[in-house]
């Protein structure tokens, strides 16, 4: 009997340390894995303007970047593309605006889907706004002069198409019943114009500062004229995403702000434009005089987005039948992670 004790003794001690083996080998391949970058994958649309492009273009900036997390910059050609990707999970953070944001939401059925940190802001703060421009020679010196024209859009619903439904709405001419709309790239937009095929134009930097349009064009009114401040674009992720890899989410905001902050340094201005110049593969003449001043978007140091602003932007769109019904937009942000990585900076 006593035998048989000391030998169910002896096992209950082998097992024992087997099975605390098994957890210390196991806790360690748990903080093997979890010490792994966390791969983000990150959409972008506009060259330059949309930071996430050439966050990587000045050294020292993306400090953490293959730290907690690796960076993937996507190009899209456009925001749906972005939402479907953000739906699938082959996207975790995408660049939406006011346009696209509330069809993320409500269309693609993304209930879970905030706002993490601001990218743009037209017509904010005494920045520039996106303008309308007629030819200097037109006989529209108003917008009700518009009535029965041919006027151009970049596409239906877009922040650019909203905003001109807007300002006809708001001039009593009853919204685009009132004209004839025309789909176009804006890389088009300016020969339309001065080839008399339209006779109104959307126009955005660096377009609008073409210097034909500045001879031969002259602006009607401006987005903000027709909706206040606008938000263009904001970052946007997940929320199962956020909440998992939040201390790599923080670490790239982090440097996100850090990116802002160095581009819209008016000490830093030459060596910007350089970048912008070379990632683009265009003169630096083309950016000299707008990027990241006062006559580009607004950019805010601490990545904070205009809520009050998005929100009428949303109802605006309700308002006009863009969409459906509008929605609470404070409900879908999560500004507590920009604003932990800001805390690092300051």
């Amino acid at each position: 009997m006593e035998q048989r004790r000391n030998y169910l003794g002896g096992l209950n001690l082998r097992v024992l340390n087997l099975v605390l083996t098994t957890v210390v080998v196991s806790s360690l391949l748990l903080v093997t894995a979890r010490a792994e970058p966390v791969k983000i994958r990150i959409g972008w649309i506009v060259p330059v303007t949309d930071i996430v492009s050439i966050i990587f273009a000045k050294k020292g900036i993306a400090t953490e970047n293959g730290g907690s997390y690796v960076l993937e910059p996507v190009h899209f050609q456009g925001s749906s593309q972005e939402i479907t990707a953000l739906a699938s999970g082959d996207l975790q953070i995408g660049l939406l605006g006011f346009s696209s944001f509330p069809l993320a939401v409500e269309n693609a059925g993304m209930k879970d889907l905030r706002i993490i940190v601001d990218e743009m802001q037209d017509g904010a703060h005494g920045y520039y706004s996106n303008e309308f421009l007629v030819r200097a020679d037109s006989p529209i010196h108003s917008v009700k002069d518009l009535k029965g024209k041919v006027v151009a859009t970049n596409a239906i619903g877009s922040g650019l198409d909203v905003a001109m439904e807007a300002m006809l709405a708001k001039e009593g001419l009853g919204g685009k019943n009132a004209v004839t709309v025309i789909e176009a790239p804006i890389p088009t937009m300016k020969s339309m114009l001065l080839e008399r095929k339209v006779e109104l134009i959307p126009g955005v930097p660096p377009f609008s500062y073409q210097p034909q349009l500045a001879e031969h064009a002259r602006t009607l009114f401006t987005e903000k004229d027709a909706m206040g401040t606008s938000e263009l674009a904001f970052l946007v992720a997940r929320k199962p995403f956020l909440s998992r890899d939040h201390r790599a989410v923080v670490d790239f905001l982090a440097d996100y702000l850090r990116a802002v902050r160095w581009y819209t340094n008016p000490a830093h201005h030459a060596e910007a434009v350089a970048i912008a110049a070379k990632f683009s593969k265009l003169p630096p003449a083309v950016f000299k005089d707008w990027l990241f001043t006062k006559r580009d978007d607004y950019r805010g140091p601490d990545g904070l987005p205009d809520l009050a602003a998005l929100q009428s932007n949303v109802d605006l769109q309700q308002k006009l039948g863009f969409i459906k019904r509008t929605m609470n937009v404070r409900a879908y942000a999560d500004l507590g992670l920009i604003k932990e990585a800001a805390k690092r900076l300051n």
